[in-house]
């Protein structure tokens, strides 16, 4: 066994930061067991259900925006507990609601925790991960979300076969549907317990001026290494006598932009452009214009996010072996494989079905294989990787900053993607729809091909240096 660093303990505290991931997940999937439910008890239209579902990602937006920038000015522990009771406020705040407006309020809280969590764990995990198992460990970030998302499938199904529906009385004289959202509060204890214990991120307390502290936490994580060096190794990556800003962002030489940030952002907004959260948002809508019955589309659901679950698993043994952008080219070409498929056997399916389709049994399986072939690419490249990359990628002055806008554009992304599904389903059809998703998998492909750097096995210091140098010679290439 390795005893360059302490194994244990490294997993223990990225284990906790993770958790923040799993409340991502599990507040992502609980909605889909109550929206009927909801639309029932609040007497809302179709129109104000819609904004009820979204409007989480709304907050995310906020949330990752403002958590980055917080946690390079207030240290990452602080923000993540924040978070954790945020989790908390809006699950009791969601179970207890009388009407949208109320309602909304605390989805928007959660949305703002599920946005931090998004950032705050990756980046939490890559600054106490040693760089030869950095991959592996920020990859729980994306497993405890599909666990999470799995769980809350499997909650809401749960309480809703003891009481018969959501809509049915429980326990207490409460409805169903607020005990799926009270279910969250268990797992966003935990979290908030484990996040006492931990210490704060290293790099942020050198970043304070806070080398003493600094130099102990790295000491439980890397009992082998000479601190003194390694403080001063973190100290040359940041530019001392300058607070953390958002508009740090900007290059103080150029005014530009950072040519990493244009990466990130890339990074960010393609994961959702090819479609992921269409496939787990409205998975019944494809699974019943494959043929299926309703019951048998909550068992797709199931499936499918088992097989997230297996092939994240795949991304944790192959991330730090193979390395992060190879992981990116074969899932962008997977993706955008799968996708084409699904969109063929749409386009040529003759209408007439209970959604506007027939698919005859060979085009029905065909699509259920392609769709969970197309889920199990990303869950083994973009859905962990993307993550890890904006945790790591970035320099040790402008991560936090980085990060904020990186990640409000990955929930923007997701909102938009949200949203547009239905209007393009109804004024396009299923084949084009994803034929459209099947495109941005082309260009995510090239995008890496052409701009993303590998990672694997460089300190964060290693990377905040490469990433200072490739930024340098991008910008003399434009002056040039």
């Amino acid at each position: 066994m390795d005893k360059s660093y302490n194994v244990s303990r490294v997993i223990l505290l990225s284990t906790a930061a993770a958790l923040g991931g799993f409340l991502f997940g599990f507040d992502s999937g609980v909605i889909n067991g109550t929206v009927d439910a909801i639309q029932l008890a609040f007497g809302s239209d179709s129109a104000g259900t819609g904004f009820n579902v979204a409007s989480v990602l709304l907050g995310a937006m906020v949330g990752a925006f403002f958590a980055g920038n917080l946690a390079d000015k207030f240290g990452r522990k602080p923000i993540m507990i924040s978070t954790a009771l945020a989790f908390i406020v809006s699950a009791w705040g969601s179970g207890i609601s009388g009407g949208s407006i109320e309602f909304v309020i605390y989805r928007l809280i959660g949305g703002m925790a599920m946005g931090a969590a998004s950032i705050l764990a990756p980046a939490y995990i890559s600054e106490i991960a040693p760089s030869k198992v950095r991959g592996r460990l920020a990859t729980l970030q994306q497993l405890m979300i599909v666990i999470g998302l799995f769980m809350a499938f499997m909650s809401n199904y749960w309480l809703a076969g003891l009481s018969g529906g959501a809509t049915e009385v429980l326990w207490g004289g409460f409805q169903t549907w607020r005990w799926m959202f009270w279910a969250e509060i268990i797992p966003a204890s935990v979290f908030f317990v484990s996040l006492l214990a931990i210490p704060e991120s290293p790099r942020y307390l050198v970043a304070a001026g806070k080398v003493e502290e600094a130099g102990k936490v790295l000491k439980g994580i890397l009992p082998k290494i000479n601190i003194r060096e390694k403080v001063a190794d973190i100290e040359s990556t940041l530019q001392q006598g300058i607070k953390p800003k958002l508009k740090n962002i900007y290059d103080s030489y150029s005014g530009k932009v950072h040519p990493l940030i244009w990466v990130g952002l890339g990074l960010a907004i393609l994961q959702q452009f090819t479609g992921i959260n269409v496939i787990f948002y409205y998975g019944a809508t494809l699974w019943k214009s494959a043929g299926f019955t309703e019951g048998d589309a909550l068992l797709q659901n199931v499936i499918s996010g088992s097989v997230n679950i297996f092939f994240t698993f795949v991304a944790i043994m192959l991330i730090d072996k193979v390395g992060r952008k190879p992981l990116l080219l074969v899932g962008s070409l997977g993706q955008a494989v799968m996708l084409g498929v699904m969109a063929y056997v749409f386009s040529i399916a003759p209408s007439g079905g209970p959604d506007g389709l027939s698919l005859n049994p060979t085009q029905g399986m065909i699509a259920l294989l392609a769709a969970n072939t197309y889920i199990a690419f990303f869950a083994f490249s973009w859905g962990p990787v993307m993550w890890v990359m904006l945790g790591e990628m970035f320099p040790n002055h402008y991560r936090g900053a980085a990060l904020a806008v990186c990640g409000m554009a990955q929930w923007g992304a997701n909102f938009v993607i949200t949203i547009s599904f239905p209007v393009l389903l109804s004024n396009l059809g299923l084949g084009i729809s994803y034929g459209i998703y099947a495109f941005f998998g082309v260009v995510a492909y090239f995008f890496v091909k052409k701009f993303v750097d590998e990672t694997k096995g460089l300190s964060l210091e290693d990377i905040s240096r490469g990433g200072a140098q490739k930024g340098q010679a991008l910008e003399k290439n434009v002056v040039d």
